[in-house]
């Protein structure tokens, strides 16, 4: 059954996570030499298959003892929070090589394929496995991880650079730095309890 809630849970950290991440600045730049829709549809497909991965994943981890399963959740969010925090600023935006054909299948191609191996075993596909572990829900996890992505990867494409005026990539990264903690805190609370 579909919870709202944990998919609203899953939505806000995955989001905040992906914000600052090398993959809202990849979509930017896709976004300002091809059709918008063009490329949103190879990025929303290839974090959709990332999801499927991670869910299915973490899924795995529910058939593990409970307190077991709560222990390396929260040291696993332990460490994103401390990947986030110490992460150095990268100014550097990554180049794309730009289609000679500008047709459909081959700017969704180009975007499909950035980021299927851009986002590979990143910070919010390990996320994504932590939480379907955690609230042992794939369909909520699922659907508020790839909501989440899917919102990042429009920011990027479509707003990227007027949102990165009105609120600094280090307060996001903050942020997230700070909801992975407290999910890091409460999962190893469940552990010891």
């Amino acid at each position: 059954m579909l919870s709202l809630t944990v998919a609203a849970v899953v939505f806000g950290v995955v989001f905040l996570a992906e914000l600052p991440d090398k993959t809202a600045l990849a979509g930017l730049m896709l976004g300002t030499r091809y059709r918008a829709s063009y490329v949103f549809a190879g990025v929303a497909a290839a974090f959709l298959v990332h999801v499927v991965l991670a869910v299915a994943a973490g899924s795995v981890l529910t058939l593990l003892p409970h307190r077991l399963v709560q222990g390396i959740v929260g040291i696993l969010f332990l460490i994103g929070a401390a990947m986030l925090l110490l992460k150095k600023d990268d100014d550097e935006e990554e180049q794309v090589r730009k289609p000679a054909d500008q047709s459909f299948w081959k700017v969704a191609g180009s975007g499909f394929m950035l980021i299927l191996v851009a986002e590979f075993g990143d910070l919010t596909q390990i996320m994504t496995a932590n939480l379907a572990a955690r609230y042992d829900d794939p369909l909520s996890v699922g659907l508020g991880a790839v909501l989440a992505l899917w919102a990042v990867a429009a920011l990027g494409i479509l707003g990227g650079r007027t949102l990165m005026r009105y609120v600094p990539l280090r307060l996001i990264t903050r942020v997230a730095a700070l909801l992975m903690l407290g999910l890091a805190a409460f999962s190893l609370y469940e552990a010891l309890a």
